[in-house]
């Protein structure tokens, strides 16, 4: 699948496809959205909120969540501030995640029968890192969201006057519901 992706890519460039993409890196409408990786959303997050190219910092991982005050979604929205001027931030979860109700011991069973040992497993724990706290989804998407945006709120590091809201977004038609 690479290979045709890499082969695509070249005739891609040749043709000057990016040209309708050009823009430069500071979200024209200072705005970084916070959402999951979930297919559903790669064209329909950005086309819902009628975002085009070079509108907004998207930033994307499992569940849409911030878990830690210093994770890498939280390290992207602080840069995104301060080195991009983004001034709002949406945090857009959406229905049906597969993050809702994850589990390390779903992820443990599908690791050993891939080969990753329970040693290693417990090496990585043995470490200081919780594997079960950093693999857990959630149980409650609205709760979910609103954690995650009272954790950005609620960093030392975002100023006071940085707008964040949180939002569901239905994974089939793409309507917001504001979550408060």
């Amino acid at each position: 699948m690479i290979d045709e992706i890499i082969s695509y890519n070249k005739t891609f460039v040749e043709q000057k496809g990016y040209e309708k993409y050009l823009t430069d890196k500071y979200p024209d409408k200072k705005l970084a959205v916070l959402s999951c990786m979930d297919t559903r959303l790669t064209e329909l997050l950005p086309a819902a909120l009628g975002l085009k190219n070079g509108d907004a910092k998207i930033i994307k991982n499992a569940g849409g969540l911030v878990i830690s005050a210093f994770d890498s979604a939280m390290r992207s929205l602080i840069v995104a501030i301060y080195e991009l001027g983004v001034e709002e931030i949406m945090v857009v979860a959406h229905s049906h995640c597969g993050a809702c109700h994850m589990s390390f011991e779903h992820f443990h069973h599908q690791m050993t029968a891939r080969g990753i040992t329970d040693e290693t497993i417990n090496t990585i724990q043995n470490c200081g890192f919780n594997l079960h706290q950093w693999l857990e989804g959630f149980k409650d998407t609205p709760t979910s969201v609103r954690k995650t945006v009272e954790t950005i709120k609620n960093h030392p590091l975002i100023p006071a006057d940085v707008v964040v809201r949180g939002f569901i977004i239905d994974s089939e038609t793409g309507q917001l519901e504001e979550i408060q």
